[in-house]
């Protein structure tokens, strides 16, 4: 699927959630939701992916976990917080980066107006 759908789809389906619930809730609640609007949607929509870390050749589960990954393709980090800041998409890069996906989106529903809270981050795109 093009990336750039794909992401377009996401991010409608953010919007939509977020006009319905607002901002302000806790990010978990919106992991919920919004991984059953893009399941409405006919999309893939894993939660919780673990993205382990490999140190000295050990693989390590605890590394990070992806709120969602979208058809095996983008990685959706969800916020809800005042204001984003730049330790929030160097995360998301990280990710990006040890799952080896081109195209990540950091949402943060805790904005008033949600297109202030998105960044979009490319991993060699």
């Amino acid at each position: 699927m093009d990336l750039n759908f794909l992401s377009k789809v996401i991010l409608d389906s953010a919007f939509r959630v977020h006009s319905a619930v607002g901002p302000g809730l806790y990010e978990h609640v919106y992991e919920v939701i919004l991984a059953y609007e893009l399941k409405k949607q006919n999309l893939m929509a894993e939660r919780q992916v673990p993205i382990p870390i490999v140190y000295e050749g050990i693989e390590f589960e605890e590394g990070y976990r992806a709120d969602l990954i979208v058809e095996k393709s983008v990685i959706v980090e969800l916020k809800s917080v005042e204001a984003l800041v730049p330790v929030h998409w160097k995360q998301l890069y990280t990710q990006l980066k040890l799952k080896d996906l081109r195209l990540g989106l950091l949402i943060n529903f805790g904005d008033e107006h949600l297109k202030n809270g998105i960044r979009r981050i490319a991993n060699n795109l």
